[in-house]
């Protein structure tokens, strides 16, 4: 019951920011939200890399994500070359000296290279996403999110109850075979009932856009359980009754949103818009 009360609360603050919020407002929001995430991973990150300054991260998180947004030209249009030139930079030249500056303990350099050049661009991407989706058509960030959060319902409840077989045991122990089915059917049906409502029609591309986000959404689920398990840790934080921290939350969608995204482009966005 309490699970179910947050999914409720959390659902429909995520619709109002959604579709009543202006894009800037909503990017404010988006910011908060990724930043509130990060925190939770750069807490557990200090199990690899204590002395690091992993804390950096709430800042160039922010950073990247919002500015991709403002430096990509237009939503349906490329990507200006000095954008991937600026990010590889910053993951290479950028995270190592900033590791420098900071005194990193020579035993943690490592470590906190490899916390920061993923925890960057897995935060930032998923956030640069939200953003741009949300900027072309709330309807579009709507159709990211029912996917991830329906068959993340759909797997939890269906795996509880049918669940026999073990999807990944040492990562996620709770996690069947029986229930990723029931989330992959529910992410692949919520999209068509999406198409069908809003579009008056549901595409193959439509369907194959929404079984892709439903296989990122569970594996985004699968990489944090991963992580979390590689430092001992059970839930990223303790700000959703039921649920976890903020990042047990988004974790799905940090996956399923750049792949909608990226499907969106290449199909192209007007195909998605009524």
């Amino acid at each position: 019951m309490k699970r179910l009360a947050t999914a409720v609360v959390a659902a429909t603050l995520l619709l109002a920011a959604t579709f009543l919020l202006p894009h800037p407002l909503f990017l404010v929001v988006a910011v908060l939200v990724t930043d509130w995430a990060v925190l939770e991973y750069v807490q557990m990150a200090r199990a690899w890399a204590p002395g690091a300054p992993l804390r950096s991260l709430l800042v160039l998180v922010p950073a990247l994500g919002v500015g991709l947004i403002l430096l990509t030209p237009s939503p349906d249009g490329g990507v200006p070359q000095l954008v991937p030139f600026g990010a590889a930079l910053v993951l290479s030249a950028g995270v190592a000296t900033l590791l420098l500056l900071g005194r990193t303990p020579l035993p943690q350099v490592v470590p906190a290279l490899g916390a920061l050049a993923f925890g960057l661009p897995y935060f930032a991407v998923g956030l640069f996403a939200a953003g741009r989706l949300q900027q072309i058509d709330p309807w579009l960030l709507f159709l990211g999110f029912a996917p991830a959060f329906l068959g993340d319902a759909a797997a939890f409840y269906v795996g509880s109850a049918l669940g026999r077989h073990k999807m990944a045991p040492k990562v996620s122990p709770n996690k069947s075979w029986e229930g990723a089915a029931a989330g992959f059917v529910t992410a692949v049906a919520a999209t068509a009932a999406w198409g069908w409502l809003r579009l008056g029609e549901v595409s193959w591309q439509l369907l194959l856009l929404g079984a892709a986000c439903g296989v990122a959404a569970q594996l985004g689920d699968l990489v944090e359980s991963m992580l979390k398990r590689s430092s001992g840790v059970k839930d990223s934080g303790t700000l959703l009754p039921g649920h976890g921290g903020m990042w047990d939350r988004i974790d799905a969608v940090l996956f399923a949103l750049p792949v909608l995204l990226a499907g969106a482009l290449l199909w192209g966005p007007q195909h998605l818009l009524p």
